[in-house]
């Protein structure tokens, strides 16, 4: 067995989550080998009928299933593979198995996130109509969640001027939420791409968002945050991106309104005010 696919069986197993898997990876980094029952015990500390059972399960019939259940729709790459994105392997907990569907080219572009309140105003569509039609032309791809609202103007308008935007889900690619965006993803799916940590039937699940928001956060070279609320998915993406190095980028907002709140508390931890295009080439020194 590769040490491919021994990532790729230990992702299906359920009972090993994020933590685990990246410790079982700093194992194979370490000595180049998969580890044996032995190693998984210390290392999971994990008593021996326990790590007996996690055994057999990486190596049972039904992680070989599914397997099969997801291969036969969709790629994947793990952090092991040299078409994993850089910027990605650096991140805290990077994901070690990514599943995908379409052009896996893409994250080898200079990349703007796009993040924003589900519930926006018109001002966010006439902002994103404004800003982003000059700078996909350079070209630099999209990427955000695929989820109502923000997400959806953002991959809307990269593709009705022609560009290229990447969407990262909260559920198995076989699932499409919200079941609006079906068409959108189906789209994306065949002429642009759509990545996921999670495997085939996964259901959208409160924790699976937070997980996918550190993907969009270390895939970009920049994020820009078009209304936000104090507490909002936007906040903690932006704050990610923060935490990785990565450009903050925010729309100025109406000092008065629920949806500028979060942006507006962004310029204090030193976010960049984006008044056009230009502003937001600079960061990617294409002016």
């Amino acid at each position: 067995m590769t040490l491919k696919e021994y990532l790729l069986r230990i992702h299906l197993c359920s009972g090993i989550g994020l933590v685990s898997e990246n410790k079982i990876f700093e194992f194979i980094k370490i000595n180049h080998q998969i580890p044996s029952d032995y190693d998984l015990m210390l290392l999971l500390n994990l008593n021996f009928q326990k790590t007996r059972n996690l055994y057999q399960l990486i190596y049972s019939d039904k992680i070989t299933r599914l397997i099969e259940q997801n291969l036969c729709q969709f790629d994947y790459i793990t952090i092991l593979d040299e078409t994993y994105p850089e910027k990605l392997r650096e991140i805290y907990q990077p994901p070690l198995v990514l599943f995908y569907k379409g052009d896996l080219n893409l994250l080898n572009y200079p990349i703007l996130g796009v993040v924003g309140a589900r519930k926006h105003s018109q001002y966010a569509n006439e902002v994103l109509n404004q800003l982003l039609p000059t700078v996909i032309q350079k070209p630099i791809v999209t990427i955000s969640g695929l989820a109502h609202g923000v997400d959806s103007l953002c991959h809307r308008i990269t593709i009705g001027n022609h560009g290229k935007t990447i969407g990262v889900i909260g559920t198995g690619l076989d699932i499409c939420y919200p079941h609006e965006n079906q068409q959108l993803q189906q789209e994306m799916m065949k002429n642009h791409l759509v990545i996921s940590e999670f495997k085939a039937t996964s259901s959208p699940r409160a924790f699976h968002f937070p997980l996918r928001n550190r993907i969009i956060a270390g895939l970009c070279d920049s994020i820009l945050v078009v209304e936000a609320r104090k507490k909002s998915g936007s906040l903690i993406t932006a704050n990610l991106a923060l935490q990785e190095n990565r450009n903050v980028l925010v729309v100025p907002g109406k000092i008065n309104s629920e949806l500028s709140v979060g942006c507006n508390l962004l310029f204090k931890d030193g976010a960049k005010p984006i008044f056009d295009s230009q502003d937001i080439l600079e960061e990617f020194r294409m002016t």
